[in-house]
């Protein structure tokens, strides 16, 4: 299973940026699809997933901020974040579940100016 992210870059507080995340390869149905993320210094956290019938889960300092939503279809995630704030940079690493097995995209930097 291979994972292409995009979509990271520099915006200012208040923007807004969309990360993509296709996976390819020997994939027959993923469980989970969503997004880490690991600012300088710190642990990495989980910021987003959502599951294969739709139901996501969000941590809370994005809640009313992001949106993740996936293409079934075209085995993509994304992540739509709004209201973009300075503590949001971080490289954002996005994963999938296939048969209980976690693979990992590479880091995404978001870098977000006050």
């Amino acid at each position: 299973v291979q994972l292409q992210a995009s979509g990271g870059g520099l915006v200012q507080a208040g923007g807004s940026l969309r990360l993509s995340c296709a996976a390819s390869g020997s994939i027959f149905e993923i469980t989970y699809m969503g997004w880490y993320r690991q600012a300088p210094g710190k642990r990495r956290e989980l910021v987003a997933n959502i599951i294969n019938g739709g139901s996501s889960n969000y941590a809370e300092f994005v809640k009313g901020r992001f949106t993740i939503s996936r293409d079934n279809a075209k085995n993509t995630a994304y992540l739509l974040m709004n209201s973009l704030k300075s503590e949001d940079t971080a490289v954002y690493y996005c994963y999938v579940i296939v048969k209980r097995s976690v693979y990992w995209g590479q880091g995404t930097l978001v870098t977000v100016s006050s």
